[in-house]
């Protein structure tokens, strides 16, 4: 018998206990365990039924991590279900915690199922790349109908416990806290009662209600947008139509060849990648694990524009007062109204309810004064980018603010130690990057000045899980990581449009890679007078900067979608970018002024301009130590720039391209076009000599 799977009766219940710290992973041991224990609890003549709980804070979250891309040692999770479903004993699952993908497949294998209110269910492989393969997409809609089930399993997204039991997904809730004792009352009733054995593959009467509908044909052209460029969504939908449509041995095989389908493909590699990175970022290198973590109960803001505005939101969210500073009375009215409405919205789509709306309002105040920030854990600066001020304002909160109290910027661009100077605590000053719509955007992209403590750091990267952010520390230099490669790739978009390419042919490359916009539309969707300030900035540092026809689209009061028109035209209440004439021409003069001759460019001259440009940048980016790990390069461009996860972000994307043929671009180049931008980076050079990737480092 396995040590974390065990059997004993109580009563007429024969109870299997799982107990396999952190989550009750489904590893080796417990597949076997669970066999073994069935077994034992087959055998048990006292046993009238038998239930399945789990110890610890979960009933099984899963597959075991710790064994993915290794082969399945038998017996494979299938195996195990098919045993539990043929059990000739009524088996019971007691569900809290979360009962997910294989943990869930394991629930709705055996004949009834129980859950606490607070528990939930899903099956979330397709956030892998996958989708489930043992029994899921064969037992769900048995029990849910078509609809629910492709929902559920297209998305990944979890039910809780009420709508479970309105779906059919479990029999029973119970409102208490005792997992073990809701389970073995359930039991016994379904022992009492003489409650049949009741198989899920039997089921038939939500299959039947939708047999021979077009639910499958509406549900993929809607995917066709919701999950465009996307493998295993398709294949989920393919395998879920087999249970209409086959026996359920027929249909459990037919969910087999999917699923190898999915595990071959790239995107699984990308997905799963994605997935670690994202857990591993948290872990920052050079930072004990025990440094000292500052409380942040109050945090201030500055500026009550949208980034601000969207800032606040994000701390008031999770139960944090905010005092946002504004200038003027009329621009604080403002930004406070904004907020207002933002989260009216999303009570009228039924995400919060209005009483939510209310709690989190009266958690946001405004101010005209900075001395209302003498008692605050932080304050985060959201005012445009300008260093003088920037500095100006952080004099003033080194004045005002208690010791102790973080000083941030949230600028995208600028240099902290410069900022950090104006105070005399620069061991308390970070970056705090948020990406907009900030109240959105999953990323916050932290950053370390060369004097920022390191309680500071560990406090802004816990600041961020409670946000329920994903937070990366990088180091301080123009742009940051993402930033910093952004403007590699705008500055080559440019180039390739004064060149003879249109914006719509550059960002159609971009969005056919995986990108949700192309370039030019996500300058619309900031604001190009963003980009404009930017540069002007650098100019006036004494930047050779070069005009462009950009430019003078600002200079027009073009500005992007909050003007309806920037390099694409926008129509009234609509985000679609419609190609402009008007543009096309100002694009033609400026080729006039410069002297240049538009030429036929192909699209895969634009992709490899605009993305290896990028991973060169990112090459330079690790020697220089601004980023400690290529998968926080990664992390950064999928949850702050929109970089197909499926791909798994640039840097991965690269190595799975091939470091030499990067390599090999990039010299081309750099002979043909020179500039900085195309010097081969070093790591580049020396990771291609030795045969290595990235991910190696």
């Amino acid at each position: 018998m396995s040590e974390v799977v065990t059997y004993n009766r109580e009563g007429t219940v024969g109870v299997i206990t799982v107990n396999y710290p952190p989550v009750n992973a489904l590893s080796h041991a417990v597949r076997s365990g669970l066999v073994a224990a069935l077994e034992q609890g087959q055998k048990d003549s006292g046993a009238k039924v038998l239930l399945l709980v789990c110890e610890g804070r979960t009933f099984i979250a899963g597959a075991d991590i710790r064994e993915f891309g290794k082969p399945m040692q038998s017996p494979g999770l299938p195996e195990v279900m098919d045993h539990y479903e043929n059990s000739d004993k009524p088996m019971v699952a007691a569900i809290h915690g979360t009962a997910l993908g294989g943990g869930l497949e394991t629930a709705i294998a055996c004949h009834y199922r129980i859950a606490l209110s607070s528990a939930r269910v899903g099956l979330p492989e397709v956030k892998l790349g996958l989708l489930p393969g043992a029994g899921g997409t064969q037992r769900l809609p048995r029990l849910t109908g078509a609809k629910k089930a492709l929902e559920m399993i297209t998305t990944g997204e979890f039910v809780d416990a009420r709508e479970a039991l309105e779906l059919g997904i479990v029999d029973a809730v119970d409102d208490g806290d005792d997992i073990k004792a809701a389970g073995l009352a359930f039991a016994q009733k379904i022992a009492d009662e003489g409650k049949p054995v009741r198989r899920v593959r039997d089921l038939t009467e939500k299959l039947e209600a939708d047999k021979g509908s077009d639910v499958f044909d509406q549900f993929r052209a809607s995917l066709e947008k919701k999950a465009r460029g996307l493998f295993s969504p398709f294949k989920c939908v393919d395998a879920i139509q087999a249970a209409f449509e086959l026996p359920f041995d027929e249909g459990m095989k037919r969910e087999r060849e999917l699923f190898t389908e999915c595990m071959e493909s790239p995107q699984r590699a990308g997905l799963i990648h994605a997935f670690f990175a994202e857990r591993e970022v948290s872990k920052v290198k050079g930072l004990a694990k025990d440094t000292p973590v500052r409380d942040i109960n109050s945090v201030g803001i500055i500026g009550a524009g949208t980034m601000g505005g969207g800032i606040a939101m994000n701390f008031a969210n999770v139960g944090i007062p905010v005092t946002i500073v504004e200038v003027k009375q009329e621009a604080l009215d403002k930004g406070l109204g904004i907020i207002r409405k933002n989260y009216e919205n999303s009570a009228k789509k039924g995400r919060i309810s209005q009483q939510q709306v209310e709690e989190r309002m009266a958690l946001i105040s405004g101010s005209l004064t900075y001395d209302d920030f003498k008692e605050v854990d932080l304050v985060i600066e959201a005012v445009f980018e300008n260093m003088a001020i920037k500095k100006e304002i952080f004099a003033k909160l080194d004045a005002v603010c208690k010791h102790g109290a973080i000083l941030a910027s949230n600028t995208s661009t600028l240099d902290i130690d410069e900022i950090a100077s104006a105070t005399g605590r620069p061991e308390d000053v970070v970056g705090m990057h948020f990406f907009s719509p900030a109240n959105v955007m999953k990323l916050l992209e932290n950053v370390r000045g060369s004097k920022t403590s390191d309680e500071v750091k560990a406090t802004v990267m816990a600041v961020a899980k409670k946000i329920k952010k994903v937070g990366v520390l990088v180091g301080n230099c123009y742009g940051f990581v993402g930033n910093r490669m952004l403007h590699k790739r705008g500055a080559e978009a440019m180039s390739l449009v004064n060149e003879g390419a249109t914006p719509q042919q550059v960002d159609k490359v971009l969005t056919d890679l995986g990108y949700p916009m192309g370039q030019f539309a996500m300058s619309d969707l900031a604001g190009i007078d963003v980009g404009y300030r930017i540069r002007e900035e650098r100019r006036n540092a004494g930047e050779n900067v070069p005009a462009s026809w950009v430019d003078k689209l600002v200079e027009q009061n073009r500005l992007g979608q909050k003007t309806m028109a920037g390099v694409y035209k926008y129509e009234e209440g609509s985000r679609k970018p419609i190609p402009d004439p008007e543009v096309d021409a100002i694009i033609a003069d400026f080729r006039k002024e410069q002297g240049i001759t538009p030429r036929e460019i192909s699209d895969q001259e634009i992709l490899e301009r605009c993305m290896f440009v990028m991973i060169n940048e990112g090459a330079k980016i690790l020697e220089e130590g601004i980023a400690d790990r290529a998968l926080d390069i990664d992390v950064v461009w999928i949850y702050g720039y929109g970089f197909p996860a499926y791909r798994g972000g640039p840097m991965f994307w690269a190595d799975q391209l091939g470091l030499d043929t990067i390599l090999q671009a990039v010299e081309k180049y750099y002979d043909e076009l020179g500039g900085d931008q195309w010097k081969p980076s070093a790591l580049l050079k020396k990771l291609v000599a030795e045969g290595k990737s990235f991910g190696d480092l």
